[in-house]
């Protein structure tokens, strides 16, 4: 038989297969995470015809003669290049940009994917739609540690958290050097929201009194009593009740007393043990106009109770909670996996990958570190099939298949004539 049937047969196998990769990108266009494909063609073995021979002195040499025995599909690449972003307003989809995989654990596996589209199953998980559960950290009592192995990440929605007796408050602002000190003098005053341990609010103000020493502040209750100064354990300061702290500037405006530029006070209701201190180091007397405020919130500040009712993802992949009580406390941290060889992957089917003999292991952290990428909610990955190359691509097949079916045909003629040579 001519060897040109066995090479044109090859060729339709090959590019049928290349028909193959490009009508599965086209079906995957609007896939969410899915990476398009290509094919690599590369010949086969070659039979030789004669050997090559190499120059003398007195002749000059011969290359080979060899009839190549055909065509193969060499690899089927993968484009892990970044698809367009698509919007869509919900809490649970998440996109990556940049490197990087979401891990996910499915059954007894762990698998990779792109694809962001997650829901909450019923007990708080975010899940794919085929039901593999979301990897991360979640956090303790100290916080996301994500020194350790991951785990299933949940949104415990209904979550409540306890609440937190206030024990600092914090100022920020000017006070104006040059107010008048004569009857009346002139008073700055803001309000600020204290809670004791079971969570009840308490609302308090601050009042700055113009002075000719510079400004006198007290902290009244809703009463307008005012509250006793402490030290820093709590024991009462006098006798007789000291209720009056004394603030000085110098020339350049800058706090000179008290030095330490903070004061403790004892709260006055019930269900606060602790003294709550004042920090005034931001706090200035310049000429104009006097912008002194409550700066919130506060490590210290404190809250009444609260349970969750939503949450936000961080570029870091950190999920915050807003809890009822105006609260965010970070709830867990996604994980991202990096490979060093993203084309090593094995599809594992749902979009999704698993490790494969040439990926190289996963290295899993947080996003933005390490080589991973981003992240961002609300929003999804598409699919990066370039619809003009896949249809050129699709032209290409349809010709390669004619013209090698058209090798078939032309050898036949060529064996017909063969057999017609005995007639």
């Amino acid at each position: 038989m001519l060897r040109s049937l066995f090479s044109a047969i090859s060729g339709l196998q090959a590019h049928q297969t290349k028909m193959d990769v490009v009508g599965n990108n086209i079906a995957n266009v609007n896939t969410v995470g899915y990476k398009s494909q290509t094919t690599v063609f590369e010949d086969t073995l070659s039979q030789l015809l004669r050997n090559g021979s190499s120059p003398t002195a007195t002749t000059a040499g011969t290359n080979p003669a060899q009839v190549g025995l055909g065509v193969k599909v060499g690899d089927i690449t993968t484009n892990f290049s970044q698809g367009s972003t698509q919007s869509t307003g919900r809490q649970t989809d998440f996109m990556i940009s940049g490197d990087g995989f979401f891990v996910t654990q499915s059954g007894n596996e762990q698998l990779y994917t792109r694809a962001g589209s997650f829901d909450i199953d019923a007990t708080g998980r975010l899940v794919t739609p085929d039901g593999g559960i979301l990897q991360g950290w979640m956090a303790g009592p100290n916080g996301v540690s994500t020194n350790g192995p991951v785990g299933d990440l949940k949104i415990p929605f209904g979550q409540t958290i306890p609440p937190v007796a206030t024990t600092a408050s914090t100022f920020q602002g000017n006070l104006d050097s040059q107010a008048t000190v004569t009857v009346p003098a002139t008073v700055v005053q803001t309000s600020v929201t204290m809670y004791d341990a079971q969570g009840s609010a308490h609302p308090m103000n601050y009042t700055f009194t113009k002075t000719a020493g510079g400004w006198d502040m007290q902290v009244l209750d809703s009463t307008g009593a005012p509250m006793k100064l402490t030290d820093s354990t709590g024991t009462l300061l006098g006798p007789p009740a000291v209720t009056t702290q004394a603030l000085t500037f110098n020339s350049s405006g800058a706090m000179t007393g008290p030095v330490a530029k903070q004061f403790f006070f004892a709260p006055g209701f019930a269900g606060s043990t602790t003294p709550v201190a004042v920090d005034l180091s931001a706090i200035t007397s310049f000429g104009g106009t006097s912008t002194a405020t409550a700066v919130k919130p506060v490590t210290g500040a404190g809250s009444a109770m609260g349970s969750l009712e939503s949450f936000s993802l961080g570029n870091d992949g950190t999920i915050t909670g807003v809890y009822s009580n105006g609260m965010r406390n970070p709830i867990g941290q996604l994980a991202l996996a990096s490979f060093a060889n993203p084309g090593g992957l094995t599809k594992a089917g749902n979009s999704a990958y698993r490790v494969g003999d040439n990926s190289g292991d996963p290295k899993v952290g947080v996003a933005g570190a390490g080589g991973r990428g981003t992240l961002t909610a609300g929003a999804l990955e598409m699919s990066n099939v370039d619809l003009s190359q896949e249809f050129t691509g699709l032209i290409i097949a349809q010709r390669g298949f004619q013209a090698n079916s058209k090798v078939i045909t032309t050898s036949d003629q060529i064996l017909n004539e063969l057999v017609n040579m005995k007639q």
